[in-house]
């Protein structure tokens, strides 16, 4: 500014000033002024050089002073030693999440996007996974990765955790449940509980570790002993932390609520309830979210999806609501379901159970001999289930079983309508070109000891198919709702492969001989006309993993895009407000819609959709990766009792380090050691999936089969170590060499 000339004033110079004069009696400096001006002095500033420059009077510098202080907690600035404030990408500062890794190195994930910082072990014993941190890139290591130092930390991830006691003489310590949280906890002595050594127990953290103190805690719960039938839930409950406790304001406003719908809630909705509408679920099922007619017409055929309406019950708002949001869905573990609503609501009056009145949001639509929807409209409704079948019932009526037909002769004609508009609706998806995969699923069957008998594969079945078509045209028919009324929606996004992925997959099959080439930008279709003419190949498994490994994650968008596995042009998530938020938004969403013609609706912003979006993301990795946690714990504790046995598998990952093998009679996965393969020099070819013996050139692939032996099982780490069986006196070829053991890698 010229010598002699009078600075503006804050209400000219700042502009957010009107923003802040309605939030404060003495408007405070904004924070997109503070960090304009911290940008055009082009150095960090102290709080003085603030107060002097913006002539802050003396009443106004401890607003000042609090505002500078959030704004360094917020990460959007930062403090250096001698106290000044500065832009952190001024002072070339990376704000991003901690990744961990269970070896005990992480890396700091950049929110701005950008390559990762690789944390050696040493950075690492000052935070945990999930700490939002500031870092500074301070080179490469011998492996060309760019090494990251934490400057600061700006968000505990963790306040909890869960993990198993140990008393060593005078020394008591919890080692985590968690692998990626590598530190020991200091237990402070004098609580109220007193575990054993062994046991599982929940630690409120009192002090983070540093790089130099170890993390202490006070232990808050005991869990019980570490084998006890149900601990792998409570552990990954916690691990993850699901919320999984109900808030006295949600008790309370869930006691309102009966299992009879009231009278008045049902006036001015379309009755069906002498439809017959059935549902099909699987035989475990407590939450009936949909229920389905179907019948010929003169053109083809009619549908009716009705699907339980949450929204009329949970409100916007409302504590149940933001418990809701918090969750974000129902998480699935064996024997148990953490819900998304309570029970009174999520298996009582919202669920669909037969013979009772119900509240319905219905998807009527009319489609075309060739399973193509013509014309569709959604509605309020009340209905009444006619019957709840399960899947196997449903396929085996449909299959000619006399006696379900007979018992539910009533029923037949419009499940057998409900079969031949599936297979209209299949005509469909083979000429749009829906990827479909040779997956296998599994189900755990438990003994009277609550310990697990066996593990089977589940067979998806007609009636599987039948459900799986209905409940997808329904949410094509949301989002197409939205798009022609152009009102803000999440949307299920499934994005096209990575330009990269799509060139390592070429090069791939055209090394298998593959005679498909792939266009530059294939669709859904090009993929799935791969997967069906490779169907017959001995090597279609490993085509198939390929092909799978190359798309992308789905995820929840405001933004509409394509969803290219199911060759969708759009697609929301309609059907399962029940146990999915973002299918309760879109029920708000249509709700809004109908009521359009009598009330200006009222709706979220884009931006409030998006942040709910990347949350509802979230919370679906968390639940499946909870999930998954304790499956394998189940899957380790089946195996304990047969390490020595030999089994079949199939390779189902290749690595540097070494094979991943699926057991073909029980359904579990472990790891071959690169070390152990045999008596030869092995490396590692990433661009093949495979490893070659250097001598014999012996190979493993992707979708090989192999025998292996079981050699050990850690529960604590969730691993099972094989080791390939060779039958005796069968060389594994190569001279007896030392084996290379390879690093393990480290993504």
């Amino acid at each position: 500014m010229p010598e002699n000339q009078e600075p503006a004033a804050l209400s000219e110079r700042d502009p957010m000033f009107e923003r802040e004069k309605e939030k404060y009696e003495r408007p405070i400096v904004s924070r997109e002024y503070i960090l304009q001006y911290l940008e055009e002095a082009g150095q960090p500033l102290t709080l003085e050089d603030f107060f002097a420059e913006l002539e802050i009077e003396e009443e106004d510098q401890e607003a000042l002073r609090r505002r500078l202080r959030a704004m360094e907690r917020d990460g959007q600035l930062v403090r250096n030693r001698r106290g000044a404030y500065g832009i952190i990408e001024a002072m070339e500062l990376i704000r991003g999440s901690v990744s961990a890794h269970p070896d005990g190195f992480g890396f700091l994930i950049p929110e701005a996007g950008g390559k990762d910082l690789f944390l050696s072990p040493r950075e690492m014993r000052k935070v945990f996974h999930g700490d939002i941190i500031l870092g500074r890139a301070v080179g490469e290591d011998r492996r060309g990765r760019i090494e990251g130092t934490v400057v600061r930390i700006l968000e505990r991830a963790l306040k909890q955790i869960v993990g198993r006691y140990f008393a060593d003489g005078g020394s008591h310590y919890v080692v985590p449940e968690d692998r990626r949280i590598s530190h020991e906890f200091g237990v402070v002595e004098g609580g109220e509980l007193a575990p054993v050594h062994g046991q599982i127990v929940t630690l409120d953290i009192t002090q983070y570790p540093d790089g130099r103190n170890m993390p202490q805690g006070s232990v808050v719960e005991i869990l019980g002993e570490h084998m006890a039938p149900g601990m792998e839930v409570e552990i990954a409950v916690r691990n993850y932390g699901l919320p999984y406790q109900w808030s006295q304001a949600v008790l309370d406003e869930a006691a309102r609520f009966s299992e009879v719908v009231p009278e008045d809630m049902k006036a001015g909705r379309r009755d069906l309830r002498d439809l017959p509408l059935v549902t099909i679920d699987g035989a475990d099922a407590k939450d009936f979210d949909d229920a389905v007619f179907a019948e010929e017409i003169a053109d083809g055929f009619r549908l009716i999806v009705a699907i339980a309406d949450v929204a009329s019950y949970v409100q916007s708002g409302s504590a149940l609501d933001k418990e809701a949001v918090a969750r974000g869905n129902s998480v699935y573990f064996p024997r148990r379901v953490i819900p998304m609503l309570p029970e009174i609501l999520s298996n009582g009056l919202c669920s669909l159970n037969p013979h009772v009145d119900r509240l319905c949001m219905l998807c009527e639509m009319e489609m075309n001999v060739a399973g193509e929807v013509q014309r569709f409209r959604f509605a309020r409704g009340v209905m009444r289930s006619q019957r709840r079948f399960t899947y196997d019932e449903v396929a085996a009526i449909l299959d000619g079983d006399e006696a379900l037909r007979t018992q539910d002769a009533a029923m037949v004609p419009h499940l057998e309508a409900l079969h031949r508009l599936y297979q209209s609706f299949a005509g469909a998806r083979e000429r749009r070109g829906t990827i479909e995969f040779d997956s296998q699923e599994t189900r755990i069957i438990y003994n009277d000891q609550l310990r697990i008998e066996k593990i089977v594969a589940v067979t998806r079945n007609v009636a599987h198919r039948i459900i799986e078509e209905c409940m997808l045209a329904a949410n094509v028919c949301a989002a197409q709702y939205f798009r022609i009324h152009d009102l803000p929606m999440l949307y299920r996004v499934h994005p096209e492969p990575s330009a990269d992925k799509l060139e390592d997959l070429r090069r791939f099959l055209g090394e298998l001989g593959v005679p498909l080439r792939l266009p530059e930008r294939p669709r859904s279709a090009d993929l799935a006309k791969i997967i069906e003419e490779t169907r017959d190949r001995s090597d279609s498994s490993l085509i198939q993993t390929v092909i799978l490994r190359s798309l992308s994650q789905a995820f929840y968008t405001v933004d509409t895009g394509m969803h290219f596995g199911l060759a969708f042009p759009a697609y929301t998530h309609f059907t399962s407000p029940i146990r999915r938020y973002p299918d309760l938004v879109v029920h708000r969403g249509i709700q809004a819609l109908l009521d359009a013609g009598t009330q200006e609706p009222r709706w979220l912003a884009k931006k409030e959709l998006q942040e709910l979006g990347q949350h509802c993301s979230m919370t679906e990795r968390r639940a499946d990766e909870a999930s998954r946690e304790a499956v394998n714990w189940l899957k380790c504790e089946f195996m304990m009792d047969k390490i020595g046995e030999t089994f079949t598998g199939i390779i189902t990952g290749v690595t540097g380090f070494g094979l991943f093998v699926a057991l073909r009679e029980v359904y579990v996965e472990g790891l071959i050691h690169i070390s152990t393969l045999g008596e030869d020099y092995f490396h590692f070819d990433a661009q093949h999936y495979r490893i070659i013996g250097d001598r014999s050139k012996e190979t493993f692939q992707l979708g090989d089969a192999i025998e292996i032996r079981v050699m050990n099982v850690n529960l604590d780490d969730r691993k099972i170590d094989f080791e390939r069986a060779v039958p005796e006196g069968q060389a594994t070829g190569g001279k007896s060499r030392r084996p290379r053991r390879s690093r393990k890698e480290s993504s």
